[in-house]
């Protein structure tokens, strides 16, 4: 069995926080790269229709603004949906936000008859609502956002995590996102190579977001 390369949610916090204060480098670099390699493995797959964003108030929304600005600029059509009110993003998040505003691109605030309106004809769904900080099952207006986008029938790729699972034990919240992929950062959280985590996770793809090569060497670990 080839080992897998394995980073806990503390590790993965510190990572963070070290390749700024030890490295010089800055939230929106990590958060640019996350999104860029995210929107990379995404256009891998067949789109052809517009690709629905759908984002939290937290980083894994400004991920998600990033991946949004990125398949624009690569002639996809684009619709983010943002579950909070704008004024709750702090932040890199916050940043990212403004930058898909200024670009025109297509963003609504979530209301609860918005899969019809703004799921028809999609191809994919991007999963960008909760991140790895998440260990309880979601609350409003999550909950329903989730249960509506797994009821779509529409292939959902997950940023980082499918929002829901707890990335340590890969334990499913009520609800959590149904993935046909997932995006996640530096190297696999041990929730996500759970056997009971399978049918949530999908398609797992590690996504390299710049860090250090000596950093994640010390705070990513193999597992058999």
């Amino acid at each position: 069995m080839t080992a897998a390369r394995v980073i806990s949610r503390e590790r993965s916090r510190e990572l963070d926080r070290r390749a700024v204060e030890d490295y010089g480098m800055t939230g929106v670099m990590l958060m640019e790269n996350a999104g860029r390699g995210t929107a990379d493995v995404l256009c891998s797959q067949a789109i052809d229709g517009p690709v629905v964003i759908v984002c939290g108030r937290g980083n894994n929304g400004g991920d998600g603004f990033v991946i949004a600005r990125h398949l624009d600029l690569r002639g996809y059509e684009v619709r983010v949906i943002l579950l909070d009110e704008p004024a709750t993003l702090r932040g890199d998040a916050a940043l990212n936000y403004r930058v898909v505003e200024n670009s025109q691109i297509p963003l609504v605030r979530w209301r609860l008859e918005m899969p019809a309106l703004e799921l028809r004809d999609a191809t994919w769904i991007v999963d960008a609502i909760l991140g790895t900080g998440a260990t309880e099952s979601p609350r409003e207006p999550y909950s329903t956002a989730i249960q509506q986008l797994n009821a779509s029938g529409v292939p959902i790729l997950a940023v980082d995590i499918p929002s829901g699972l707890d990335c340590e034990t890969g334990t499913a919240g009520h609800p959590t996102i149904r993935a046909q992929l997932t995006c996640t950062f530096v190297a696999a959280k041990p929730g996500l190579l759970v056997k009971h985590a399978t049918p949530f996770v999908g398609e797992l793809h590690v996504v390299d977001i710049g860090a250090p090569r000596k950093l994640v060497e010390a705070l990513v670990h193999s597992v058999a």
